[in-house]
């Protein structure tokens, strides 16, 4: 039996690395059945490129920037095939990428998710993501970055959930699970994602043959106002839409310690109230986020994702996460 994956690109002025990521996506040894590009209001030409260049690109034009959880969300309505692979606009696929996640996906059919070894694209021997990691504090970011690609596994193995930069998504659980959360915008949205399909039963995979490279923050300058304000809300909506009580209770003080520990420290380093106001926003609408929380915790039935959490270390160990980022 044939499978059919429908290839996902979420666009906003990014033309210039559109150029390599598209061929990349044609080059497959597993050709998609399709390939749609969202383009979120790109002022660089990104729509008329891909209109001149590749016509048989099914390409959405919005004229604003939507987000990227929207965005998603728009090609997954639109989409047909029976996965829904995301690639972002930054980044290239090696041929093998699609069939490697598929072959993995086919594996069991608990599995919702598949991670991939993401490279720097500027540093191609240093780990950018094999997928997220999530700590008891809240705290998310991407396995094994920073690493050296040493080969760290050489067969699939289970991860909380995949980096949505490069990922391979079941359409059955996304359609269960009502896709990503648009209140996002962006940041975090495929972490939420993650934590809502495990607690409803979907496991992932990281497959370390899928590799892509990637350009980080090419279009989202690390340390903008605009980012610092979205990770700082989402991450509230994040554990207070996802976390189960017995747990969120346990860790509620070392939550807040870590969450508002880092406040001053965005303060001095970045010399603006971003993540202070983000975390603001992310409680003037309560009841709608409650309204969320109830929906999540009622399709809540596995609970087998804590033996995937990772444990709470220093705060100077949490800022070693992110060192790699900045050379």
């Amino acid at each position: 039996m044939s499978i059919s994956v429908s290839t996902v690109v979420v666009n906003w002025n990014g033309r210039r690395y559109l150029e390599r990521c598209l061929p990349s996506l044609m080059a497959q040894t597993l050709s998609p059945l399709e390939i749609i590009v969202v383009d979120n209001g790109s002022k660089d030409g990104s729509v008329e490129w891909v209109q001149n260049t590749f016509p048989n690109v099914h390409l959405i034009a919005n004229d604003r920037n939507l987000g990227f959880a929207a965005a998603n969300n728009q090609a997954l309505h639109a989409a047909r095939g029976e996965y829904i692979a995301t690639l972002n606009n930054d980044a290239w696929a090696t041929p093998t990428w699609l069939a490697e996640l598929v072959r993995a996906a086919q594996s069991d059919p608990s599995v919702g998710m598949c991670a991939s070894k993401m490279l720097f694209a500027d540093r191609p021997y240093m780990i950018n993501s094999t997928g997220i990691n999530l700590d008891w504090a809240g705290i998310a970011w991407d396995r094994q970055g920073g690493e050296l690609d040493d080969k760290q596994e050489s067969e699939p193995v289970e991860v909380f959930g995949p980096c949505a930069g490069a990922a391979l998504y079941r359409r059955e659980m996304l359609e269960e699970l009502g896709g990503f959360d648009e209140d996002f915008f962006a940041y975090l949205e495929d972490v939420d994602l993650a934590w809502r399909a495990r607690l409803a039963g979907w496991r992932c995979l990281y497959v370390p043959n899928a590799v892509v490279y990637h350009h980080h923050s090419a279009t989202a300058k690390e340390g903008s106002y605009f980012k610092n304000y979205l990770l700082g809300r989402n991450k509230i909506w994040l554990l207070a839409k996802n976390y189960p009580m017995p747990y969120l209770l346990k860790y509620l003080p070392i939550i807040v310690l870590y969450d508002w520990g880092t406040l001053p420290y965005s303060l001095v380093v970045w010399g603006d109230w971003s993540a202070i106001n983000g975390r603001l926003a992310a409680l003037r609408d309560i009841r709608k986020l409650w309204r969320k929380r109830r929906a999540t915790q009622a399709s809540t039935r596995d609970f087998s994702w804590v033996n995937l959490m990772q444990p709470v270390e220093s705060p100077w160990r949490v800022l070693r996460r992110y060192r790699h980022l900045y050379k």
